[in-house]
């Protein structure tokens, strides 16, 4: 279909992705809305996010957020909690992918005038060098002739600062940054909140597998032990290879 009225009765429906192939935002039945409490070692990042969600919903002064950092580590899991928080105060959640990011502004233009507030997430946003759709999603954001939308804002996790890959900066005998790096540079500012995750350390990694591991009886040790194995096998400690980690363990 065309870029109509979505049909989606937003009363009920807590959050939709984007259908790139049958081009049509789809309602969420089962959404996964992570439990706050779950979500370990970030709690900084917690308090930072809600208080601009919570602006947000009571139309204070709040910014588009980009959470940043290591892999696994919860940044996406974090976004969703959000919407586990807040979907009963008329928070909304809209997911779209990277490669549609050209179409944002048409699929948030039936969001306009709803009496909803909207999230639009973008899960591990980055473009190439010559990747064009990021101007959409700067254009949406702040510089287009029209006024961004109220009731709309944009949550991205990446793994870089910087979301755009670029050649090495070259500067001019002035100092200033090349033509490359200013674009760079300029999605990026358009994130007035930006939130670091770090790589996670053994402590609350252990934290999450005896959370995970909670009732089924085996010996703190043992279970430290061959966590700390899966995650050196893995790459890395995080949130997402506990989960593995326990998964593995229930074959």
């Amino acid at each position: 279909m065309a870029f109509g009225k979505t049909g989606i009765d937003w009363r009920s429906t807590v959050a939709a992705v984007w259908r790139s192939n049958r081009h049509y935002l789809k309602p969420i039945v089962n959404v996964d809305l992570v439990d706050p409490e779950s979500l370990l070692g970030i709690e900084e990042q917690k308090v930072a996010i809600y208080k601009n969600t919570e602006n947000f919903l009571r139309g204070k002064a709040c910014n588009h957020v980009l959470l940043w950092g290591s892999r696994g580590v919860g940044k996406s899991s974090l976004i969703k909690a959000v919407l586990t928080r807040y979907h009963v105060y008329g928070l909304r959640m809209i997911q779209i992918p990277r490669d549609d990011l050209h179409l944002l502004q048409d699929i948030t233009d039936d969001l306009h005038d709803n009496q909803h507030k909207f999230i639009v997430f973008c899960d591990d946003l980055s473009f190439g060098d010559g990747h064009c759709d990021h101007r959409q999603l700067k254009g949406l954001m702040e510089g287009n002739l029209e006024k961004p939308p109220a009731n709309i804002l944009i949550y991205a996790t990446s793994n870089r600062r910087y979301l755009i890959s670029t050649p090495e900066v070259k500067t001019d005998p002035a100092g200033k940054c090349d033509e490359a790096e200013d674009e760079r540079l300029a999605l990026a500012d358009r994130f007035g909140l930006t939130l670091a995750f770090p790589s996670m350390d053994k402590e609350v990694y252990l934290q999450i597998v005896e959370r995970l591991f909670k009732g089924r009886g085996i010996e703190p040790n043992t279970l430290h032990e061959e966590a700390l194995r899966f995650a050196a096998e893995r790459g890395g400690k995080s949130g997402r290879t506990a989960r593995q980690f326990y998964n593995h363990s229930m074959i």
